[in-house]
């Protein structure tokens, strides 16, 4: 049986490559569209594994319920930002990345 720790160990070390992975596609990506892209997706499910690595830990379930309810009003507040920061350069007339 695995320890619990290494359990935990192993998702928040996955969610911090995931994080690293979202700003390297921050730093790397040629516009705001891609850059968008990478940050909601990687940071949400960098995000996610963070919550299940200290909810692997957590010493009861409402520690893990206030958990998700960060992870979910975390994965919404993203989208709602990355929809609007995409719609206002639309609006100013950023034209997509093509090659």
């Amino acid at each position: 049986m695995i320890p619990t720790e290494v359990i935990s160990s192993i998702l928040l070390l996955a969610g911090a490559v995931f994080f690293l992975a979202g700003t390297l596609g921050l730093l790397r990506f040629p516009d705001v569209y891609t850059r968008l892209h990478a940050l909601t997706k990687a940071d949400n499910v960098g995000l996610g594994l963070v919550i299940l690595g200290l909810a692997a830990q957590a010493a009861n379930g409402l520690v893990v319920v206030k958990l998700l309810i960060i992870w979910g009003l975390v994965m919404l507040a993203s989208a709602s930002i990355s929809h609007l920061i995409a719609k206002r350069a639309l609006q100013r007339g950023i034209k997509p990345w093509t090659r």
